[in-house]
C-alpha cells in the first residue's frame, strides 16, 4: 500500500469507514475531508446500523497532522483551512445518528487522539499508546481538545497535553476512559470489533440514535467552537518557534 486513501463499506449494515496514509497514517487535508465525508455518507445512509472507524495497515493508528501540510501553510487563512478539516471529522462522528466504534491497532499520536476520543465505543490492542503531541511542536491540542477532555476529563486530558513528548500506555489510555477494551493482538481486536458491531447491528436504530443524542449533549455549539479552536492553531503553525520546530523534523 503506497497510496493514502479513505474507504467506505457496507457489510449487512456494518459500514467500516478506514483510512491509510503511507506516513504512518498521518492526516493531510485531502484524507480529513474524505474522512468527514465518509462518515457523513455513512450517518445518511439507512442501510447502515453502525460505523467502524479503522485505520490500514499493522502499526500506527493514526500519527496525527501531516507534517509536510503544516510546513506548507503561509498564512493564518491557510492554517484555519487545515486545521478546520479535524474539526469537520469531529464533528460529522459527533452529528452521526449511528454509534461510532473505533478499532485501534497502534500507537495514536496528536489529532490522531481526537479521532479515537471521538468515536463512541473503542477498542485497540495493548500495543496503543497515546500521545498528544501538539504543544511540543508549538501549537496545542485546541481542535481535538474538547473531544479528548470529553472522553477523558480535564484533569487525564490536562496531562498529557501538557506533558507532550511522553507516550502514555494503552492500559492508562483504558483506565481513564478513552479505550473500553484491550487485546493482546491485532487478530483479536478485529475478533472483538466485529462481533461488537454485530451485536449493535441487531439493536432497534431509534433506539441507539437516541441514546447517541443523550451521550454528546452540551456539545451543539461545537460546530462554531472547534472552528474558533482551528483559528488558534492556525495562527501558531505561523509562529517562529513552530517553523523552527517543523523544520527540525522536516
Amino acid at each position: 500500500m503506497t497510496e493514502a486513501y479513505v474507504d467506505l463499506t457496507n457489510n449487512d449494515g456494518i459500514a467500516t469507514v478506514e483510512f491509510f496514509h503511507q506516513t504512518h497514517n498521518s492526516l493531510p487535508a485531502v484524507v480529513l475531508s474524505k474522512l468527514a465525508n465518509a462518515i457523513t455518507q455513512a450517518g445518511e445512509d439507512d442501510g447502515i446500523k453502525v460505523v467502524i472507524l479503522k485505520s490500514g495497515g499493522d502499526r500506527s493508528f493514526c500519527a496525527g497532522a501531516s507534517f509536510n501540510e503544516l510546513m506548507k501553510v503561509d498564512s493564518a487563512e491557510a492554517g484555519l483551512a487545515f486545521f478546520s478539516g479535524f474539526a469537520n471529522v469531529i464533528n460529522a462522528m459527533r452529528s452521526c445518528p449511528k454509534f461510532v466504534v473505533g478499532r485501534v491497532q497502534g500507537k495514536v499520536v496528536g489529532g490522531g487522539v481526537g479521532l479515537a476520543a471521538a468515536t463512541d465505543y473503542c477498542m485497540a490492542t495493548k500495543h496503543a499508546a497515546i500521545k498528544l503531541s501538539e504543544l511540543s511542536v508549538g501549537i496545542g491540542p485546541f481542535v481535538v481538545g474538547p473531544a479528548v477532555e470529553r472522553k477523558l476529563g480535564l484533569s487525564a486530558m490536562s496531562q498529557i497535553a501538557i506533558d507532550a513528548s511522553s507516550f502514555y500506555d494503552a492500559e492508562w489510555a483504558r483506565q481513564n476512559g478513552l479505550y473500553s477494551q484491550l487485546f493482546d493482538t491485532t487478530e483479536l481486536l478485529d475478533e472483538a470489533v466485529l462481533s461488537f458491531a454485530e451485536q449493535l447491528s441487531n439493536y432497534n436504530p431509534q433506539a441507539m440514535a437516541e441514546m447517541k443524542k443523550i451521550f454528546w449533549q452540551g456539545t451543539e455549539h461545537w460546530n462554531e467552537l472547534l472552528i474558533e479552536r482551528a483559528a488558534i492553531s492556525g495562527r501558531l503553525v505561523l509562529s517562529e518557534f513552530t517553523r523552527k520546530t517543523l523544520e527540525r523534523f522536516g
